[in-house]
Protein backbone atom coordinates (compact mmCIF):
# COMPACT_ATOMS: atom_id res chain seq x y z
CA UNK A 1 0.00 0.00 0.00
CA UNK A 2 1.28 4.04 -0.76
CA UNK A 3 1.26 5.91 2.05
CA UNK A 4 -1.51 8.05 2.04
CA UNK A 5 -0.99 11.52 1.62
CA UNK A 6 -3.02 13.84 4.16
CA UNK A 7 -4.96 16.93 3.52
CA UNK A 8 -6.12 18.95 6.41
CA UNK A 9 -10.08 19.66 6.10
CA UNK A 10 -10.72 23.12 4.99
CA UNK A 11 -13.77 23.37 7.75
CA UNK A 12 -10.83 22.87 10.27
CA UNK A 13 -9.51 25.62 12.56
CA UNK A 14 -6.80 27.74 11.16
CA UNK A 15 -3.62 27.38 12.57
CA UNK A 16 -5.86 25.68 15.55
CA UNK A 17 -5.22 22.05 16.93
CA UNK A 18 -8.51 20.72 16.08
CA UNK A 19 -8.11 19.22 12.15
CA UNK A 20 -9.59 16.75 10.54
CA UNK A 21 -7.64 14.77 7.69
CA UNK A 22 -8.29 12.72 4.72
CA UNK A 23 -5.92 10.87 2.46
CA UNK A 24 -6.49 8.35 0.17
CA UNK A 25 -3.68 5.45 -0.26
CA UNK A 26 -4.31 2.49 -3.11
CA UNK A 27 -2.69 -1.15 -2.54
CA UNK A 28 0.09 -2.32 -6.04
CA UNK A 29 -2.85 -5.24 -6.36
CA UNK A 30 -6.03 -3.38 -6.01
CA UNK A 31 -7.37 -0.65 -8.50
CA UNK A 32 -9.74 0.93 -5.62
CA UNK A 33 -7.93 3.24 -3.66
CA UNK A 34 -8.58 3.07 0.87
CA UNK A 35 -10.16 6.33 2.36
CA UNK A 36 -8.44 7.22 5.52
CA UNK A 37 -9.49 9.95 8.28
CA UNK A 38 -7.84 10.98 11.58
CA UNK A 39 -7.83 13.79 14.25
CA UNK A 40 -5.35 16.30 15.10
CA UNK A 41 -5.23 15.37 18.60
CA UNK A 42 -4.96 11.25 17.92
CA UNK A 43 -2.29 11.14 14.28
CA UNK A 44 -1.77 7.86 15.10
CA UNK A 45 -4.94 6.68 14.88
CA UNK A 46 -6.84 6.59 12.19
CA UNK A 47 -9.70 5.11 10.38
CA UNK A 48 -10.17 3.26 7.15
CA UNK A 49 -13.16 2.57 4.86
CA UNK A 50 -14.19 2.09 1.08
CA UNK A 51 -14.66 5.44 -1.68
CA UNK A 52 -18.36 3.90 -1.80
CA UNK A 53 -19.18 3.90 2.13
CA UNK A 54 -17.29 7.57 2.43
CA UNK A 55 -19.64 9.02 -0.07
CA UNK A 56 -22.65 7.13 1.99
CA UNK A 57 -21.55 8.77 4.85
CA UNK A 58 -21.07 12.49 3.35
CA UNK A 59 -24.42 12.69 1.85
CA UNK A 60 -25.82 11.36 5.38
CA UNK A 61 -24.12 14.39 7.12
CA UNK A 62 -25.29 16.76 4.22
CA UNK A 63 -28.69 15.85 4.99
CA UNK A 64 -28.68 16.46 8.44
Amino acid sequence: MTEPTWQKSSFSEAGGTNCVYIAAATHPTHTTATIHLRESDAPETALATTPAAFAALIRTLARK
